[in-house]
C-alpha cells in the first residue's frame, strides 16, 4: 500500500509539473499586459499553441540531421526529468533520493548541449550565432551554480533537496549573508538561464539579440511545441527550485496524510503565483542590456557565490 501511495505521489508531482508550465508563462504574460495598460492573452494561450503546433505538419530543412529530429524530445525529456525531481508539494517521495543538486545541473546541462547541437546542426548563420551565444551563458552560469550548490551543501551538509529543505525549516538556518547572496546569484543565474530581460527578451525576435530563439528557428510543428514545452518546464523548475530551498514552507513532510499534500499543493501554487508577479513586474522595470554585458551580470553572480563560500569559511573558522 505504501509503495502504490508513493508512486501516486510521484506521479502526481511529474503530472503537475508538466500541467502548471504553461499556466506560469500564461500568467506572468498576463501580469506584464496589464501592467501595461493592456488587455494581454488568456491565460490558457501558451495551451492552445502547443496544441496549435502539434497539429501542424514537421517542415525539415534537407540538410537536418537524425540529431535534429531527436534533439527535442532529448530536451524535453532531461528537462522534465529535473523538473520532476525538485519537490513541489511534498518532501522525502519515493524518488527524492536521486533529487541532488549536482544530478539536477546535470540534467540541465545536457538538455542545454543538445540545444545546442541542434542549432548548429543545419548550419544557417542565425543558428550557430544562438548556439554560440547559448555556450557563452551556459560556460558562465554553471560556475556560479556550482558555488551555490557548494554554499548549501556546507550549510546543510548535503546536497539532497529534502535534506536542504529540511535544514532550511530548522533553526539551525537563520539569518545568514550567505544563504542571501545564494538567492541573489540564484535569481541571476535563473534569469539568464530562461533567456529572460534583462539577457534576452522572449517576447521578440531581433536578430542581433536573440538566444534561444535563434537555436529553435528551423523546428516547426511538434518539434517545435515539444522545445516550446520543454523552455517552460526549465523556467517552472528554477522557481520550483527558488522556493524548495529559499522558501520551502508549506511542504508536506514524510509520511503525511491527505490534508497536508493538499496544503502543500495550495502553498505551492501561491509560490507560483508571486514569483510570476515578481518575474513580470522586474521585467517591466527594466530595460534589456547589450549582449556583451551578460558576462558582467552572471560574473557578479558568481562572484555572489564565492564571497558567499568565503563568508561561510570565516564565519566556521575555516576548516575543521
Amino acid at each position: 500500500m505504501e509503495l502504490i501511495q508513493g508512486l501516486a505521489i510521484e506521479g502526481a508531482q511529474m503530472a503537475l509539473v508538466l500541467a502548471l508550465s504553461p499556466l506560469l508563462t500564461g500568467f506572468v504574460r498576463k501580469v506584464k499586459a496589464r501592467l501595461t495598460r493592456r488587455r494581454g492573452p488568456q491565460l490558457i494561450q501558451p495551451y492552445r499553441d502547443l496544441w496549435r503546433l502539434m497539429r501542424k505538419e514537421v517542415v525539415l530543412a534537407e540538410t537536418a540531421s537524425w540529431l535534429f529530429r531527436a534533439a527535442p524530445y532529448l530536451i524535453f525529456a532531461g528537462t522534465w526529468l529535473a523538473a520532476a525531481l525538485v519537490p513541489t508539494f511534498a518532501t522525502g517521495l519515493m524518488f527524492s533520493w536521486s533529487a541532488d543538486l549536482i544530478a539536477i545541473i546535470a540534467l540541465l546541462g545536457s538538455a542545454r548541449f543538445f540545444l545546442a547541437l541542434a542549432g548548429m546542426d543545419i548550419g544557417t548563420s542565425f543558428g550557430g550565432i544562438g548556439s554560440s551565444r547559448e555556450v557563452m551563458i551556459a560556460s558562465l552560469a554553471e560556475p556560479a551554480l556550482i558555488m551555490i550548490v557548494f554554499s548549501l551543501a556546507l550549510l546543510a551538509g548535503s546536497t539532497q533537496l529534502s535534506t536542504v529543505a529540511g535544514y532550511m525549516l530548522s533553526p539551525n538556518a537563520g539569518l545568514r549573508v550567505t544563504l542571501a547572496l545564494s538567492l541573489v546569484a540564484l535569481i541571476m543565474v535563473a534569469i539568464a538561464e530562461n533567456a529572460r530581460i534583462p539577457v534576452d527578451n522572449p517576447a521578440t525576435h531581433l536578430e542581433l539579440t536573440m538566444v534561444h530563439e535563434a537555436m529553435v528557428l528551423e523546428y516547426s510543428g511538434r518539434h517545435l511545441a515539444v522545445i516550446e514545452l520543454a523552455s517552460q518546464l526549465q523556467l517552472l523548475l528554477y522557481v520550483s527550485l527558488i522556493a524548495c530551498i529559499f522558501v520551502p514552507w508549506g511542504l508536506a513532510p514524510v509520511g503525511a496524510g491527505a490534508a497536508a499534500h493538499a496544503l502543500g499543493l495550495a502553498a505551492y501554487i501561491g509560490k507560483l503565483a508571486v514569483a510570476g508577479t515578481l518575474l513580470a513586474l522586474f521585467e517591466t522595470a527594466i530595460a534589456k542590456m547589450r549582449v556583451f554585458r551578460v558576462s558582467a551580470f552572471l560574473g557578479a553572480a558568481f562572484m555572489m557565490g564565492i564571497l558567499g563560500v568565503v563568508l561561510l569559511f570565516v564565519s566556521r573558522g575555516g576548516l575543521q
